[in-house]
């Protein structure tokens, strides 16, 4: 499988922020800058899709859990916000979200299902990826994020 450059992480990501979901965007860095040496859970996900919404309560224990040295950032793919913040009445996040109506970022890292997730270095690398969301497989997830944290130098 192909993998996208670091570089191209910059500008898939300021296409992303540039369209912030007002209600969480005091948590979204200002600058890019701010994502540099971090190591990113990066999710996909979409108001129709009901893994999506089992996977929040685990996305906001992660943030709990990993604090600052992780940075998770959901990024919705819906084409109407509206139908984002419907969702995240029924689901707060306590995690940095996206809007990302044309998925240009999806597209980027070639996005099939939702949800999605990637794990990215503090190079901006991809160190791993995911379809789906299953309670079973939380121990892989979680053990591919630790073994991504250790890589931090």
């Amino acid at each position: 499988m192909r993998r996208p450059a670091p570089h191209g992480l910059i500008a898939a990501l300021l296409l992303a922020i540039s369209a912030i979901l007002p209600a969480q965007a005091a948590e979204l860095p200002t600058a890019l800058s701010a994502y540099k040496g971090k190591i990113i859970y990066l999710d996909f996900w979409a108001s129709w899709c009901a893994p999506c919404a089992q996977s929040f309560p685990w996305l906001n224990a992660l943030k709990s859990r990993f604090g600052d040295r992780l940075t998770v950032l959901a990024v919705n793919v819906d084409e109407h916000q509206a139908d984002a913040q419907r969702f995240l009445e029924k689901h707060p996040a306590q995690f940095a979200l996206a809007y990302d109506p044309k998925g240009a970022l999806a597209d980027h890292y070639q996005i099939a299902g939702m949800p999605s997730a990637l794990i990215l270095g503090a190079d901006g690398r991809v160190l791993h990826q995911h379809s789906g969301f299953r309670e079973e497989e939380i121990p892989q997830y979680e053990s591919a994020i630790t073994a991504a944290l250790g890589k931090t130098p």
